[in-house]
């Protein structure tokens, strides 16, 4: 309801009360979102004490991120609040999971003090879609796994578990892909994880070193007991870990597993599927590596299995 004897508020009067700009009451006054209740006799636009709570509506909404379209649609009551609330929650979701790669990106180009054509590229990496990330992954299985007996079972796996990000990726999530994708089309990693896969292959010696957990499971207690690797404890530990197998052949198995950087290659995989990564077991694999060169030491001593290779 209108108070006729209500102090009416010239422009500058409600440019000053509310801090908005005269030019911008102005332009908000032609376009139909906040009317003036009424002219002075000499034209002058003034307006009432509503004008002070609608400016302070408008002002909110466009913070929010709608249009002045919207505004003046839910000024003149043709959808509510709510109505475009709900429209923009999509929007702003969008925008934050861009924000969120923007910044992963910007990060790594930061920390690496990338070239513009190496920033070109981690950006592109960073916004591939999920056919385009799958596509990445199969090429890499293609050549470092074709022909290889067993190499199928990791294919399983990275099928069964593809890279996908999620909508809404961690900035962890996004720095783990970059290093991730960067590191599946790097020549000599496929060529490093090929010469693991056919060291490590089933039937192999080294097979059970990185793709069973009890090698890692057994040499932790080991350490833990404080055995020393080249000790006689450490020989019954590979003896109950590898059997007979010849030494050479477990050492290079393990050798090429710690060269194609296959803890590494796992933790990415991980952390780009937003999983727990399994601790790291670098001191496990370091001891691992003692043994076998201490036995295959001691069999050069005797003359025994492994001796002309020994290390």
């Amino acid at each position: 309801m209108i108070n006729d004897d209500e102090p009416l508020l010239t422009i500058g009067q409600l440019a000053r009360r509310t801090a908005v700009n005269v030019r911008r009451i102005r332009y908000w006054s032609d376009i139909g979102v906040l009317a003036p209740r009424r002219r002075s006799a000499g034209g002058y636009r003034l307006y009432g004490g509503d004008a002070v709570v609608r400016l302070d509506l408008v002002r909110s909404l466009q913070q929010l991120g709608l249009s002045l379209e919207e505004v003046r649609r839910v000024l003149r009551g043709e959808m509510t609040v709510a109505q475009v609330a709900a429209k923009h929650i999509a929007a702003v979701d969008a925008q934050m999971r861009a924000l969120v790669v923007n910044r992963a990106v910007l990060s790594v180009i930061a920390d690496r003090g990338s070239t513009a054509e190496e920033t070109a590229m981690v950006n592109k990496l960073a916004r591939l879609s999920t056919d385009e990330r799958r596509r990445i992954t199969e090429d890499f299985m293609r050549e470092v796994s074709g022909g290889l007996k067993g190499a199928h079972d990791l294919d399983r796996r990275l099928r069964r578990s593809p890279l996908e990000l999620p909508d809404d990726p961690s900035a962890e999530q996004v720095n783990a892909w970059l290093e991730l994708a960067e590191l599946l089309q790097d020549p000599e990693f496929r060529t490093r994880t090929r010469t693991m896969l056919e060291l490590n292959a089933p039937g192999r010696p080294g097979s059970s070193i990185w793709f069973t957990r009890q090698v890692v499971q057994v040499v932790g207690e080991a350490r833990a007991r404080g055995v020393e690797p080249a000790g006689p404890e450490a020989r019954a530990v590979l003896a109950e870990l590898f059997h007979d197998a010849d030494r050479t052949d477990v050492l290079a198995a393990l050798r090429a597993g710690l060269a194609a950087d296959t803890r590494r290659f796992r933790l990415l995989l991980s952390l780009v599927r937003g999983h727990q990564p399994l601790p790291a077991r670098e001191e496990d694999h370091l001891w691992l590596e003692q043994a076998l060169r201490a036995s295959l030491g001691e069999q050069a001593r005797d003359g025994g299995p492994g001796a002309k290779t020994s290390a």
